[in-house]
């Protein structure tokens, strides 16, 4: 996506860049192309989804996905399930939660790559498209004064985008893609980055995955603004950064004024949490690390009763085994899951893994069962799960070394990834590993391959080139 967009920027010569994205991967392909073109660029988000409603319910794209596995384990029947799945979709836009294009569009809110409130307007509403107009005649107003994104995209701006993920419980696909718009912007930023952000930042809103509420509320509730206003005033982000209208974060906060009644669709409630009582002390994007996963790897660990877990491993080579024994009925309580060879190279692509996750929850077991894996997770996923696993399988990395059966340790309050099997034993079993032929030998997917980059350093492609 970002090649495409730098293709077509650059090949007609344009003065400036208006970004229009609304999903996991176009967007931070957009921003990684507007950091390398470095024109004047504005993002424009296409807007969230309007939430579902069943049986008094709200519904998301992830409670289809859920009442899969609640089928599955009988806990609701067909027609229960068709009536979620008819229903949890009304219309148009990205997934309600803060989901990863939710999580994206706040956080480049929050950097000042797009216009104050336009990260959680809902896509149908006339709102958008007013905000969308206002963005075309800022670019227009940045082009004549060549603010670009250089000038907005920094370490401190970076700094302010993972502050408010970790103040709204985002997504764990947020550190992979803000490690890759760091690489390509020049900014150094590795994933203890993170860690160092989500020891001094709470969880301030109630948002599903793990939380009651969608984008829309918060976005009733006063938006990201008003969530920059109080990690402002309690130091935790920089208001001397630019935005793209000119003016500086500080200066665009000021204009905005507190929301002073609490909006709270379920009464007692709040969307935003007062400071004093955050829906969690700390941020929820640890980083674990470990024989498991010496280059690191991410966990979301909110709305998790047992933050840890030690069991036998279960282990899967595709996300397509793993779903299939979930829904089978073929799951312990206790178990952790280990689904391999899904990383960059290894899969290639490093695809997310909402249906196994979610068919958890759905079967009742996400408290009781963890989950591991060298791919991703949808925004959506919550649980005792932990991704971006480094080193990936395909490259010999340790979870490759795990048999079924092994004894697994997830711990995230020590922010630990482990395998329980002597160093000897590993020596062992790397000597007779063998990394398996690549899934693809041509084309695109093979390039990628062969080009990518390990999770821990965003899976970007272009490292070592210059």
């Amino acid at each position: 996506i970002a090649d495409s967009i730098e293709t077509a920027v650059t090949g007609q010569s344009m003065d400036g860049v208006l970004a229009i994205g609304g999903c996991d991967k176009n967007m931070p392909g957009a921003m990684i192309a507007m950091a390398r073109m470095n024109v004047p660029a504005i993002f424009v988000y296409g807007g969230t989804i309007k939430p579902g409603k069943y049986d008094g319910q709200d519904l998301t794209v992830v409670s289809s996905f859920e009442a899969v596995g609640q089928f599955s384990a009988g806990k609701i029947d067909e027609d229960t399930l068709t009536n979620i799945e008819r229903n949890a979709c009304p219309g148009a836009g990205s997934c309600g939660g803060m989901f990863t294009a939710n999580t994206m569009s706040s956080s480049f809110e929050a950097m000042g790559m797009s216009l104050a409130y336009s990260s959680t307007m809902a896509a149908e509403d006339e709102e958008k498209a007013v905000s969308a107009e206002e963005s075309a005649r800022v670019l227009v107003e940045a082009v004549r004064k060549q603010i670009l994104p250089s000038d907005i995209i920094t370490r401190k701006s970076i700094e302010n985008a993972i502050a408010v993920i970790m103040a709204v419980g985002g997504s764990t696909n947020a550190t992979l893609h803000f490690l890759a718009i760091a690489h390509t912007a020049g900014i150094p930023l590795a994933l203890d980055d993170f860690e160092t952000i989500r020891a001094k930042v709470p969880v301030l809103c109630d948002l599903k995955p793990s939380g009651r509420y969608v984008a829309t509320d918060l976005h009733q509730a006063g938006g990201i603004p008003q969530v920059m206003k109080m990690l402002l005033s309690h130091g935790l982000i920089h208001g001397d950064c630019m935005t793209i209208t000119g003016e500086t974060i500080a200066e665009r906060l000021a204009n905005i004024p507190y929301v002073e009644t609490p909006h709270e669709p379920i009464a007692g409630h709040p969307v935003i949490r007062a400071w004093d009582n955050p829906m969690y002390a700390q941020g929820h994007l640890a980083i674990l690390k470990g024989n498991l996963a010496e280059n690191g790897s991410v966990a979301k660990i909110t709305g998790v009763r047992n933050p840890v877990i030690t069991g036998p491993a279960r282990v899967f080579e595709s996300e397509e085994e793993c779903l299939k024994s979930i829904l089978a009925n073929q799951i312990n309580a206790g178990d952790v899951l280990v689904i391999r060879y899904e990383g960059p190279k290894g899969g290639p692509g490093m695809r997310e893994m909402l249906a196994p996750t979610a068919a958890i929850i759905g079967a009742g077991l996400g408290d009781t069962v963890g989950l591991i894996t060298d791919g991703r997770f949808s925004g959506g996923t919550y649980g005792m799960v932990v991704g971006h696993v480094a080193p990936e399988a395909f490259v010999g990395g340790n979870i490759a070394l795990v048999h079924e059966g092994d004894s697994i340790t997830i711990d995230a309050p020590a922010r630990l990834l482990q395998i329980n099997v002597p160093d000897a034993e590993l020596v062992k079993r790397r000597s007779t590993w063998q990394a398996p032929a690549p899934r693809y030998t041509r084309g695109v997917l093979a390039k990628y391959a062969k080009l990518v980059s390990s999770s821990h350093l965003g899976a970007v492609t272009d490292i070592g080139l210059g």
